[in-house]
């Protein structure tokens, strides 16, 4: 059984699936803070079965060791975390307190129930501002922009230190910027109140919610003076965590890290005008200052992962646009 942290969110639901797909039990730990008891409906109607669920909070480890102690767990997926750059910034305690202490709570109960197999959500922004790209994940790490950033820095520090004290197998993903939703419409990428994220905010002002889409920037050092990131489809960023798992059975006792992207920049303006051409839906937008936190430009590469994980992106950036467009759809009906 794979215990997945965070498995009602975005990435994790999505996961999930995949996870239930190669054949693995699972059981989700969740306390709905940035997703839905829905999702779990969902989740059933897709595949049929009612997941095991424990509505848990992670920074309580008494509370988490008692839930969990009936299960026999093989493997976590540890996703659970506050995810918003710009959040971050304003309240840093809130992130510093909350997915450092979230970790070290699923490590100890790694340790203390002998789990050995364990994938880690990281992120690209432990590049930082890198001083070239594409990032490989050689590139120097630690320069994050954003306490957000920072904590998954810290994140993989601990990570490192805990696998050297205890010879636990344990992989990395830095993923880049998961968009899209799953091909039902069913789950998506759903912000309880303001979007974080740019394709939610995207989508929300084609269907109407909102006025418009403010651009956080056209001065940038890029083809067209607006943020270059590397979107990947959520679908196709679930699958790599099957592979991770599959892989820290093949490699026992390894510390391993992964980018996890297209090893495609593509701008905002190209994002926007895509959407458009895909969905046939106008998007108003208005240019804004800067956004604290952000960096000019990133993408992957993405060769380490293909050559061991045996994993590469397959959906296109129309794939991903289309399928956010249906989920949206989908949610005002």
């Amino acid at each position: 059984m794979i215990l997945v942290t965070g498995g009602t969110g975005y990435i994790g639901s999505h996961s999930v699936i995949e996870l239930h797909n190669e054949g693995y039990d699972v059981l989700i730990v969740d306390n709905f803070v940035n997703s839905s008891p829905s999702v779990l409906k969902h989740l059933k109607t897709i595949t049929g079965v009612d997941f095991n669920f424990l509505q848990v909070d992670l920074c309580d480890y008494e509370q988490l060791k008692d839930a969990t102690k009936n299960y026999s767990i093989e493997g976590v997926i540890h996703f659970a975390a506050f995810k918003s750059v710009g959040e971050s910034v304003d309240l840093p305690l809130k992130y510093y307190n909350n997915n450092i202490q979230s970790l070290t709570n699923v490590l100890k109960l790694c340790e203390e129930r002998e789990i050995s197999n364990i994938v880690f959500s990281s992120s690209c922004t432990v590049y930082g501002n890198p001083e070239s790209i594409p990032v490989t994940e050689s590139t120097p790490i630690g320069k994050a922009e954003s306490p957000y950033g920072k904590t998954k820095v810290f994140s993989e520090e601990i990570l490192k230190d805990f696998h050297k004290s205890s010879s636990k197998t344990i992989c990395n993903l830095r993923y880049f910027n998961p968009i899209g939703a799953h091909e039902s419409g069913l789950l998506g990428d759903y912000p309880d109140g303001k979007p974080n994220n740019l394709l939610p905010f995207v989508t929300q002002v084609a269907a109407g919610l909102r006025e418009k889409l403010s651009v956080f920037g056209d001065d940038y050092n890029t083809k067209d003076g607006s943020c270059i990131r590397d979107y990947i489809h959520v679908v196709d960023l679930a699958k790599a965590h099957v592979n991770a798992i599959d892989y820290n059975k093949r490699n026992r006792k390894l510390y391993s890290v992964f980018n996890i992207g297209t090893g495609v920049g593509v701008s905002v303006f190209e994002l926007l005008s895509t959407f458009e051409k895909v969905n046939k839906t106008p998007v108003k937008f208005e240019i804004s200052k800067r956004r604290s936190g952000d960096v000019g430009a990133i993408y992957a590469d993405c060769q380490n992962a293909a050559k061991k994980l045996n994993w590469k992106a397959k959906l296109n950036l129309e794939d991903m646009l289309s399928s956010a467009w249906n989920f949206q759809k989908k949610i005002e009906k």
